[in-house]
């Protein structure tokens, strides 16, 4: 009997000196971001080097899409749908990014900028 007291405290222990640290690891930021003719809303985001980042993209007018070559990021944003994609950024820079479906006259003017930065 005094064994099975002995294990249950320790693995209460455990629970309580860990427990917050599994929450932390699994939080995650989210981003939202809005593509309407011609821009993005934000236009520019910034990361940190190594940290997991949910993006939400949401197209409010037409389909379009968002393409940041230098991080791999390509995702089809169909119109008044919401789209989730993560990303964890290997690298520090700045990585220009498009609109990469056409959605009419204005569809060149579509830029986007993520600025990826060390941990400080």
């Amino acid at each position: 009997m005094n064994q099975i007291r002995r294990y249950i405290f320790v693995v209460l222990l455990v629970i309580f000196v860990f427990a917050p640290c599994i929450g932390h690891a699994q939080a995650q930021r989210t981003i939202t971001i809005h593509a309407k003719r011609y821009k993005f809303i934000p236009a520019e985001i910034t990361l940190v080097k190594g940290e997991t980042v949910k993006l939400v993209l949401i197209s409010d007018d037409v389909n379009h899409g968002l393409a940041v070559k230098g991080l791999n990021l390509r995702e089809d944003m169909p119109k008044h749908k919401h789209v989730e994609v993560t990303v964890t950024p290997d690298q520090v820079g700045d990585f220009p990014g498009t609109c990469s479906r056409f959605c009419g006259a204005g569809h060149a003017s579509m830029k986007f900028v993520v600025h990826v930065v060390e941990k400080q």
